[in-house]
C-alpha cells in the first residue's frame, strides 16, 4: 500500500475545503434567485389584482397598494447583501481598480 505524504494530504484536504466553500457559495446564490423570482412574481400577482380590482375614479398611486412590494423589497435587499457582502458595491476589487486608475494618472501627470 502506498503512503501519502503530508504535502498530498494537505493539497487533498484545501481542494475540499476550496470545493466545500464553493457549494456553500452557490447554494446562498440559489436561495437568493429564489427569493428574488417570488418577490417579482408574487408582486406582479398582487399589483395586477389591485389594478383589475380598482373602483371607477380610483387612483392605482398609493403607498398601499404598494406596500407589499416595499417592506418584502426591504427583506430581500437584506438577503442580497448577506449573499453578495459589504465587498459587493466597493469591496477590494473596485479599490485595487481605483488604485491602479490614480497611479496610472500620477505617473501620466510625471512624465
Amino acid at each position: 500500500m502506498e503512503r501519502l505524504s503530508s504535502n498530498t494530504y494537505n493539497k487533498d484536504y484545501t481542494k475540499e475545503e476550496a470545493y466545500m466553500r464553493a457549494r456553500k457559495k452557490v447554494e446562498k446564490l440559489k436561495g437568493f434567485y429564489g427569493h428574488f423570482a417570488s418577490y417579482i412574481i408574487v408582486n406582479v400577482f398582487i399589483l395586477a389584482m389591485i389594478w383589475l380590482n380598482l373602483d371607477e375614479g380610483e387612483t392605482f398611486w398609493k403607498f398601499g397598494h404598494f406596500s407589499t412590494a416595499f417592506f418584502w423589497g426591504i427583506g430581500v435587499a437584506f438577503h442580497a447583501a448577506g449573499v453578495f457582502g459589504p465587498d459587493f458595491l466597493l469591496g477590494k476589487k473596485w479599490e485595487e481598480r481605483k488604485i491602479q486608475e490614480y497611479m496610472s494618472d500620477d505617473r501620466r501627470n510625471w512624465e
